[in-house]
């Protein structure tokens, strides 16, 4: 195995992504080999890119799937990939705006809306991307499932204009988010990759105490994410504890109490 085939310290692994390098495994290349053959990935992709993923790829063997998994049964199959989020992504690189038509919840049609694209999201809980866009004209913040986007064009914004905008939606951000502080247990440290793994959706920065020897995660996450936070918390359970963020502390003790109640021999 090649000497930086795995690399557990996070330390190292943050130097590292400092700089700009980024580490994948043999397994991680063979897997991405793989999907780089499903029919979705000449959509995700631009042909150039494709091919030269798959001509940087052509040592690695593809994964043999055929024995590992047995297909019971089948449902509609939801793509990850939506059609739009080559063209989103290219126009909030740009900081550009858009004309957006959407559909809302009872399925009225809104048209030509003047928006600026902030972000994309997607939401594991619901397996779906949403657009993080700001309303030029009212001034506030949308979030729109790209499924319900039906057209939008190019709506020029200089450098000039973009600049405040684009602070305008910090503030608003900054006002919806929440923090807190996770102080990974001692006798846990060995498990770090699957507990930061289990916090990968959020913005996050991890520290680690030489006198104590203590690895903290701060996580900043906003307002309406805290149950997903919660839920994550409860799954890692005694490795993990919250030492900062007086609305999960609350949330967590509410939870263990219930669970006393619920098993506590009378």
């Amino acid at each position: 195995m090649n000497l930086f085939e795995k690399i557990f310290n996070y330390q190292i692994i943050s130097r590292l992504e400092n700089t700009g390098t980024f580490m994948i495994t043999a397994q991680e290349r063979s897997w991405l080999k793989t999907m780089l053959a499903h029919p979705s990935a000449s959509e995700a992709f631009t042909p150039d890119t494709l091919e030269k993923l798959q001509t940087v790829l052509t040592p690695e063997p593809s994964l043999d799937l055929s024995e590992v998994f047995i297909e019971k049964a089948n449902s509609v199959e939801k793509q990850v990939y939506h059609p739009l989020l080559r063209t989103l992504r290219r126009f909030i690189m740009n900081k550009t705006g858009v004309k957006l038509t959407y559909r809302v919840k009872d399925d009225r049609l809104v048209k030509n809306e003047m928006a600026f694209p902030y972000k994309l999201e997607y939401s594991l809980v619901k397996k779906e991307w949403y657009l993080l866009w700001y309303h030029l004209r009212h001034r506030a913040l949308m979030s729109t499932k790209l499924q319900k986007i039906d057209d939008l064009h190019e709506l020029p914004v200089s450098s000039e204009q973009a600049g405040p905008i684009v602070a305008n939606i910090e503030k608003l951000l900054e006002k919806r988010q929440q923090h807190a502080t996770i102080e990974v247990i001692k006798a846990y440290h060995r498990e770090l990759s699957r507990i930061l793994y289990a916090f990968s959706c959020f913005e996050k920065n991890v520290a680690y105490d030489n006198v104590n020897e203590t690895y903290t995660i701060r996580l900043t996450f906003l307002s309406n994410e805290s149950e997903y936070v919660l839920s994550k918390l409860r799954f890692l359970g005694k490795r993990v504890k919250v030492i900062d963020g007086d609305y999960l502390k609350r949330r967590m003790l509410e939870s263990a109490r219930k669970a006393y109640q619920r098993y506590e021999v009378l």
